[in-house]
């Protein structure tokens, strides 16, 4: 029989984390960052997210610290609609790194798109339904008939929202209106926009897939009382239809004022480049994760990471950069 109780294990806290920095923070700097520069980027671009999210604020920390430690010339964290648009940001070549989650990336590649490759498993992503306290909704069911943001076109949000509500045997209706037999309205809103409509009532739930605690969401509940629903209860279903991508996540009592400790629905986020990337970029970069992790944590996260070098190689089915596993072999000794 499966072990089911592996999936429902509680996630390490920060305090690990903070150990294992202690470590890498011992180690000597590789020849990749502290030898000469000769042959790197002039710039580097890092496809983040919409402003409020992890996704921006983590790729805009990348970007400084590309650029401190002179694996570029410069480097720029761009926003976006979150996952989906940086991986046709990375695709195009407007950007040389993106962000997204595991189950974004692994979507199946169009025939002749360009190939992306992961350089690591960076932190994990916290899947947030976000009601009113007020609302009387308690769990998923509950949004049965109701009217749901549920992303920004070009999020991973807008990808993992509906195989979530499938999950849960719940079904849609398009254009913002409640259909029959309870179809739940969806209207295609993003993080900040979403906050919005919920304060103003022209919605009932937000779905928003990202670090903990989300800036925009802990700016939102100045203003009113919100909620989290537990969605843990699809795990298996989730698994079932899609494969191993998520995992069962808890979201910390104290993440956001006033909301007690919730369980939820989490997926990696990974850091990926295009496949042709040079190797020497690509070796630069994991040795600044690896070295400098600490520089690349917001100071209110409170979630995962995984910017070691036994957590970065589990990219959950996307294929590691050659030159980045290359590196972490090396750095495995």
């Amino acid at each position: 029989m499966r072990d089911v109780a592996g999936l429902y294990a509680a996630p390490p806290r920060r305090a690990v984390l903070k150990a294992g920095l202690g470590l890498a923070a011992a180690v000597t700097l590789p020849s990749a960052l502290a030898a000469c520069r000769e042959g790197r980027p002039d710039e580097l671009t890092v496809a983040g997210g919409e402003p409020g999210g992890f996704y921006l604020e983590f790729s805009t920390l990348l970007a400084a610290s590309l650029e401190r430690h002179g694996v570029a010339g410069s480097a720029r964290a761009l926003s976006t609609g979150g996952s989906l648009d940086n991986i046709a940001e990375l695709r195009s070549g407007r950007a040389t790194f993106a962000v997204a989650l595991a189950d974004a990336a692994g979507q199946p590649q169009e025939p002749g798109a360009v190939e992306v490759a992961a350089l690591g498993k960076v932190y994990e992503n916290y899947v947030h339904c976000v009601v009113r306290r007020d609302s009387g909704i308690t769990a998923i069911s509950g949004l049965a008939g109701r009217r749901v943001a549920t992303g920004q076109p070009g999020s991973g949000t807008s990808l993992t929202t509906p195989r979530l509500l499938a999950a849960a045997g719940l079904s849609t209706s398009a254009g913002g209106v409640p259909g029959k037999d309870g179809d739940i309205a969806v209207v295609s809103l993003g993080l900040n926009d979403g906050l919005t409509a919920l304060k103003a009532g022209t919605v009932d739930a937000l779905f928003w897939s990202g670090g903990v605690p989300t800036a925009a969401i802990t700016a939102a509940g100045q203003d009113m009382a919100l909620a989290l629903l537990d969605l843990s209860s699809l795990l298996l279903e989730l698994r079932r239809l899609h494969g191993a991508q998520y995992d069962r996540v808890l979201v910390p009592e104290g993440s956001y004022p006033g909301v007690p400790a919730v369980w939820t629905v989490g997926a990696a986020n990974l850091l990926l480049c295009r496949a042709d990337l040079d190797a020497a970029t690509v070796e630069r970069t994991v040795q600044l994760l690896v070295h400098h992790a600490g520089e690349l944590i917001p100071q209110s996260s409170l979630g995962v990471q995984f910017l070691s070098p036994e957590t970065l190689i589990n990219t959950a089915g996307v294929p590691l950069h050659p030159a980045a596993a290359d590196a972490y072999r090396e750095l495995h000794g």
